[in-house]
């Protein structure tokens, strides 16, 4: 649905899965919008600043940084602890999620060409990258240690259900999988993430082209007049000549 009214829900929805921020991405350049985290209230994305050609080096600017992150955590040489490995994760990726989170705001409710190939171009490699991240034997091995004395951590009720859902979420990512195994769900993967932007850029153009078809003038009596030509001009965009359209 090409509505821009629909991006401050969607952001709404979006940012409050993500509430950790990170310094600025030194990498970027500073007239990019992601280089820094966001300064308006919820840090919602700065819509009127992004462009579409600031997306592709920011995620790739963030994957990076966030895999660096994941190493840095993952190759600890000190006992796993709540703070340097959960919360540590909780912590990474900052740059990718501010990312993501107008990407896909814009691709849900207010896209383009443009965005939508750079969607499928990487859809891929955010499989390959979440992979990385998730199959992680170092890593894993880290967060179990911590599951399995979680009673004994002296966590509270939000830390302890934290630490659970990061471990289940591992294992069912595939964490436990043999070499052999990891290596077919990493294909599985990259396939099931190319048809699931497929699938939704899909669905977003059957919505798009969703419409109300409108015999005669004397049916919009009521309306304003530029209404009443806006709709006439839809419907002979779509081969419909003297009939009006009404985009849903």
């Amino acid at each position: 649905m090409n509505r821009p009214q629909l991006l401050l829900i969607a952001a709404s929805v979006a940012m409050a899965t993500f509430s950790f921020a990170q310094p600025a991405a030194a990498a970027l350049e500073a007239s990019n919008p992601f280089a820094k985290p966001s300064t308006l209230q919820y840090g919602y994305p700065a819509f009127d600043k992004i462009k579409n050609e600031h997306f592709a080096p920011a995620f790739a600017e963030g994957m990076r940084l966030e895999a660096a992150e994941v190493v840095k955590i993952a190759d600890n040489k000190a006992a796993p602890t709540f703070d340097n490995t959960i919360v540590a994760m909780e912590r990474s990726g900052a740059l990718l999620t501010r990312v993501r989170t107008a990407f896909y705001t814009l691709t849900g409710s207010y896209t383009n060409d443009t965005l939508q190939a750079l969607q499928k171009d990487l859809a891929p490699k955010f499989a390959a990258h979440g992979d990385a991240i998730r199959l992680n034997p170092k890593l894993f091995a880290r967060i179990k240690t911590l599951h399995d004395k979680r009673d004994s951590l002296g966590l509270d009720a939000e830390s302890k259900f934290l630490l659970e859902r990061y471990y289940k979420d591992f294992v069912r990512s595939g964490a436990n999988l043999s070499d052999a195994d990891k290596g077919k769900l990493k294909g599985y993967n990259a396939q099931l993430a190319a048809l699931q932007t497929q699938f939704s850029q899909n669905v977003l153009r059957e919505v798009n082209a969703s419409a109300f078809v409108v015999d005669t003038r004397e049916e919009l009596a009521g309306l304003p007049e530029k209404a009443i030509e806006a709709a006439a001009v839809e419907a002979k965009k779509r081969g419909l000549d003297g009939k009006f359209v009404i985009p849903v």
